[in-house]
């Protein structure tokens, strides 16, 4: 028989979140209220909003939303969700001067305001400024766009806290993506983060990884609203029969590994930068989104470095995605409930626990 479960703070003496956390297909529906509209969201790369006129239309979660940089080249988003039966305005992306509903054609400016509804004459108490797109709040954190439905939540910059001058040195503003890759799983999203957020499982599910950090020195720090893993290169041994996967880049000679809650992961290593972000179809399967960035101005040695570092990076997303699928399964045959955590590995975990619990209200 399950047991109630409440958050334990004192990680030595916690449990982990029960299994039907992960498998009841009733906690998405209150995850998308109470977590994905509520937090900011990873919309877009910055790379396709550059010019005035640009658009991008995506979905965060399962919310249609559309992107825009306005003829004054300011960035808004809205629902993409017209205002007169809730038909879509716009679908890809490019660049236009206005938006117009595929169902009715009703025509919007790039600002939002609704600039034509044809064939409404007659109408009473029509006042078309009253029918404008619903806004919803966006910014910006180097090359990436964020939204949040929350117009109530913090700012943007309160959530990534002390990231930003972390990061700084590495000047994300100068940098545009150079590749997206998207790998299905056939698992709850929530057990992708578990699995993100320690090396604990490295020695035995990773060992090409495995050989290139040191894993002695492999720590996770946690934050508010955030966690950092230090993962640094192990030093290479005399005669090493296998050439390294891992090199110091620019006297960087560590991976750095941030999370954002609840789903937002900024990888660095190599002098590149890659961001995965982890999005829920279903309670059972889910997408992971991989994006590479390189400085504009990046070197031919350093675009091929990060071409090749693309089928390692793949191998240790199958062992992943195996590990999570493993563990889906077992989760749903009524045998596990909860496990324990290793306080020297498994802080991060427990600190992902600790704030879906707050944002859940469980």
């Amino acid at each position: 028989m399950q047991t109630p479960y409440r958050f334990e703070p004192d990680l030595a003496n916690a449990s982990t979140i029960p299994a039907a956390w992960y498998t009841d297909p009733a906690m998405l529906i209150r995850e998308r209220e109470r977590i994905f509209r509520r937090t900011w969201q990873f919309a877009a790369s910055l790379e396709d909003l550059r010019s005035p006129g640009d658009f991008v239309a995506v979905n965060v979660v399962d919310v249609p939303i559309v992107i825009t940089r306005d003829g004054n080249g300011t960035l808004r988003a809205f629902y993409n969700i017209c205002r007169h039966r809730a038909g879509v305005v716009a679908r890809g992306c490019g660049n236009r001067r206005t938006l117009q509903c595929q169902y009715h054609g009703w025509t919007y400016n790039l600002d939002g305001s609704l600039r034509h509804a044809p064939e409404f004459e007659g109408v009473q108490a029509f006042n078309r400024n009253d029918f404008g797109l619903v806004p919803i709040r966006v910014e910006t954190w180097g090359p990436f766009a964020f939204v949040n439905m929350d117009h109530a939540a913090m700012p943007l910059a309160e959530m990534l806290g002390a990231i930003t001058s972390d990061t700084a040195r590495f000047d994300f503003n100068a940098m545009h993506r150079v590749e997206r890759r998207e790998y299905p799983l056939a698992a709850n999203w929530k057990l992708y983060i578990d699995n993100y957020l320690e090396g604990y499982h490295v020695p035995v599910g990773h060992p090409g990884l495995h050989r290139e950090l040191d894993y002695d020195n492999y720590r996770v720090e946690t934050f508010r609203y955030y966690s950092k893993q230090h993962a640094p290169f192990r030093e290479a041994r005399a005669n090493e029969p296998q050439a390294r996967r891992y090199n110091e880049v620019d006297g960087d000679d560590r991976a750095h590994y941030y999370w954002i809650f609840p789903n937002f992961m900024l990888n660095i290593y190599m002098g590149m930068v890659q961001i995965n972000v982890i999005v829920p179809l279903s309670h059972d399967r889910t997408v992971t989104i991989f994006e590479w960035y390189l400085p504009r101005d990046a070197s031919s040695q350093a675009i091929d470095r990060m071409y090749g570092s693309i089928p390692f990076s793949e191998e240790i997303q199958e062992e992943d995605i195996q590990l999570c699928e493993d563990v889906w399964r077992n989760l749903q045959c009524g045998v596990y409930d909860r496990g324990r955590f290793s306080v020297k590995r498994e802080n991060g975990v427990h600190h992902f626990h600790g704030l879906y619990a707050e944002f859940m209200e469980l």
